[in-house]
């Protein structure tokens, strides 16, 4: 049985950035990181985006063991005992903590038939197998149009494959864009080569020799040498459910990130905190968010007391066109859509609700996050025509 100071599960962003808020308080108390991953910490984003483009592979590690982290990796906690502050792991060895931080984030949704020839792209595991992929062939499959989707068609298509985007939307990231530029990125994405199938699903996926064959919901029969889904993610919440540990749609802390259970934090993915600026118990599954919890998370561990306040931020690139975002953003709400040049070159869109302004997406606008985050503090009310021209590009 191992004892530390600082036990943390799990070795995303959250549980690296927990390392770093500890160190900047306790330098020298013993902090030990269990992860079910083979590799340690790195930024998880760059499997989608950065690597694609050139990026080299050792540029992505963190710097967690460098911090004196005495890191678990291949190891699945199976048992959390609150009481007596002690988890064990598959291989049945235990560990105690002062401290214990559950950065457990989340695993991909699948799809509901036999999906060994997918890959539900997560982890650098996932972005290994995929590259390998493209090596042997040209051919590949994307089920999903949002986030992850969306990017691993770029990428995919970047490096020099024939892509086929399937997705039961009617235009790619429909759910939190306008619907015109959503639209856009239909055409946009077809005209660098992508075979964009709207309104259409993944109804089976079978491998035959070498080849994959995807048949849709609508009778189309796809021809692939690789198949890769992006379709969410769901937070791993068992072994809190578990230990008695409060949770919702998420493991619940309180603005210190404490979970209902003394001495247990939550950060990251798969932790529903209350957003300050929003004013409701939320979810978010991006780097920012990730990295800074898990900061404000080990601070508070090693004896702050610090409130989480930070509006995280994400971003995507998107071929030429990329984007950086603050907040709720859904089409469903109020949008307020401010084109600097010609629409969808280059402009902001404000998402409203109660007139105010909920959510910001700055598209190919740069180094404005924080005017942003400014502008979703002001209690408003706003009508459309405060907000054009208030963030320029």
């Amino acid at each position: 049985m191992k004892h530390f100071k600082y036990l943390i599960i799990g070795g995303g962003l959250a549980g690296d950035g927990g390392t770093q808020g500890i160190r900047e308080l306790d330098p020298e108390g013993s902090i030990g990181m269990i992860s079910m991953e083979p590799d340690p910490p790195y930024m998880r984003p760059n499997l989608s985006k950065g690597l694609w483009k050139g990026r080299p592979v050792e540029k992505i590690w963190r710097q967690t063991k460098e911090r004196g982290t005495e890191l678990h990796l291949n190891r699945k906690v199976t048992e959390l005992d609150p009481q007596k502050k002690r988890v064990r792991d598959q291989e049945g060895d235990e560990y105690t903590y002062d401290k214990l931080l559950l950065a457990t984030g989340g695993t991909p949704n699948h799809l509901p038939f036999g999906d060994g020839n997918i890959i539900y792209f997560r982890n650098f595991q996932d972005y290994q197998h995929l590259r390998a992929l493209t090596e042997q062939g040209d051919r590949f499959v994307v089920i999903g149009g949002s986030f992850i989707g969306s990017e691993l068609a770029a990428a995919l298509t970047i490096v020099g494959k024939k892509v086929t985007m399937i997705f039961p939307e009617g235009g790619i990231s429909e759910n939190i864009f306008p619907g015109a530029l959503s639209h856009f990125l239909n055409d946009y994405y077809r005209e660098k080569g992508v075979e964009v199938l709207t309104g259409e699903t993944a109804a089976s996926v079978q491998k035959e020799g070498n080849r994959i064959t995807v048949r849709t919901g609508s009778g189309r029969s796809l021809e692939a040498d690789g198949v890769v889904a992006g379709i969410g993610i769901h937070p791993d919440l068992d072994l809190a459910k578990e230990a008695g540990i409060r949770v919702n749609n998420g493991i619940n802390v309180n603005e210190r990130l404490e979970t209902s259970v003394p001495d247990i934090y939550a950060a990251g993915d798969v932790a529903s905190f209350l957003h300050a600026t929003l004013e409701k118990r939320t979810r978010v599954e991006h780097e920012d968010n990730a990295v800074q919890m898990g900061k404000v998370a080990g601070r508070n561990m090693a004896g702050a007391s610090e409130t989480y306040t930070h509006i995280p931020m994400f971003y995507s690139d998107l071929f030429d066109l990329g984007y950086e975002a603050v907040g709720e953003m859904s089409g469903k709400m109020k949008i307020v859509e401010d084109w600097h040049e010609k629409p969808f070159k280059k402009g902001v869109v404000y998402y409203m609700d109660d007139a105010r302004v909920r959510g910001v997406l700055l598209w190919n606008v740069w180094e404005k996050v924080e005017a942003a985050r400014a502008l979703m503090k002001e209690k408003g009310p706003f009508k459309e025509k405060d907000l054009k021209g208030r963030i320029k590009g």
